[in-house]
């Protein structure tokens, strides 16, 4: 088994990257910030919110991602007429041990000068992190995540049960895994509960599911795209269960929502669907978007699995790119981390593409780049939700 090592944090928790964050607090700074980061791009990434007034859900999530496991050191670029609370936030940051900055363009003299002074504070914090030694990790330690994309009729045969059969080894390794997307789970709320560690638990998976679908049939529409058709998927049904297969065969120690921590090891359901009256839109207007969620839930690294064909990473925190459908792994090979399309011709079986998720899963938690991280990926969006906190049944002892 590869031998992996982190960098430690105040926390205890330790990273398998260690990044620095240039966060924009408003779509204003945006420009300015993708311009400080630019030289360091592979080591200096852009995230941000881009609303000028924030909710409890943006703070939070930002400061979940800023003092994730991954990052080393902060910038955070302010407008300075938004209504983000920087102070708060560095004070977060700060707290958690990480070198933190705060630049504010109104006052730093416009674009061109806080592009500089944020410039030179990137390189020095890349120098202090450079310095930073690893220290040993074990796979217990590890949290993560797995979202499909771009499906298609082959994602729910291939894909996603070969990387259930990785979430498995994972779990019983002792780390924690997440999956997601209850809306893409809408008629698998019964077996999802008989496999809950709990009685009660059990009643807050149906729940979850059941918010799902209320949510959709007030917006109208499901959690179903043209390219899913295009692919051959027939139904949200027939979607559904390939989405599901992701989750593996353990059992399921809990549920959670965006920014919450998994408190062990274990496989979890995150509920993304906002709590409360229908006021958002679409739950994720993108894949990233449920990539960045799994973040702030502390995920170091994600499963993408994909029929149809993406090329997105993500900020942060590296994504394995699975290949479900054969003939899209031969035109789009050089995005992919894994085929699994060689289940569908015959050529390997879910065990065995599992196990080759499993060992590069660790590959990359030991510092081998995926292949979006090599090719600069570094995708990030962070729109408007609204959650309660989960209740002590989500969580059972």
């Amino acid at each position: 088994m590869t031998a992996l090592s982190g960098y430690l944090r105040a926390d205890g928790r330790k990273g398998i990257r260690n990044r620095v964050a240039v966060a924009y607090l408003v779509e204003c700074a945006h420009h300015v910030a993708r311009e400080i980061a630019w030289p360091h791009r592979d080591e200096a990434h852009v995230i941000g919110f881009p609303g000028c007034y924030p909710n409890s859900y943006a703070q939070t999530m930002m400061e979940r991602l800023c003092t994730h496991p991954n990052v080393g050191a902060v910038l955070l670029v302010s407008l300075g007429c938004e209504s983000f609370n920087r102070h708060k936030l560095a004070e977060v940051i700060a707290a958690s041990g990480r070198p933190v900055e705060v630049l504010v363009i109104q006052r730093a003299g416009g674009t061109a000068a806080t592009i500089a002074q944020g410039q030179a504070w990137v390189e020095h914090a890349l120098a202090q992190l450079a310095g930073q030694a690893r220290v040993p990790m074990e796979v217990s330690e590890l949290v993560v995540g797995t979202v499909c994309g771009g499906s298609d009729g082959t994602s729910g045969l291939s894909g996603n049960p070969a990387a259930g059969r990785a979430f498995d080894k994972l779990v019983a390794a002792g780390a924690a895994c997440i999956f997601e997307e209850t809306g893409e789970l809408i008629g698998c709320e019964d077996i999802m509960a008989e496999r809950a560690a709990t009685p009660e638990l059990a009643g807050e998976l149906r729940a979850a599911v059941e918010k799902a679908a209320r949510y959709y049939a007030t917006l109208g529409y499901g959690s179903f795209a043209a390219g899913n058709a295009d692919g051959g998927l027939t139904t949200i049904e027939e979607k559904s269960l390939g989405a599901y297969a992701k989750s593996g065969r353990s059992r399921i120690s809990g549920l959670i929502k965006p920014g919450d921590i998994p408190p062990k090891g274990g496989l979890y359901l995150m509920d993304v669907v906002p709590d409360g009256e229908v006021r958002f839109g679409f739950p994720n207007i993108s894949d990233n978007a449920e990539i960045v969620e799994m973040m702030a839930s502390g995920a170091h690294l994600t499963l993408f699995v994909t029929g149809r064909g993406s090329v997105v990473g993500s900020a942060l925190a590296p994504v394995i790119k699975i290949a479900a459908n054969p003939e899209m792994y031969a035109r789009l090979s050089a995005d992919m981390d894994i085929n699994a399309g060689r289940i569908i011709t015959g050529e390997g079986t879910l065990d065995a593409v599992g196990d080759e998720i499993f060992d590069r899963v660790l590959a990359t938690a030991a510092g081998q780049p995926t292949c979006s991280e090599a090719m600069g990926h570094a995708e990030f969006i962070l729109t408007y939700k609204t959650f309660e906190p989960i209740g002590p049944a989500c969580l059972p002892a």
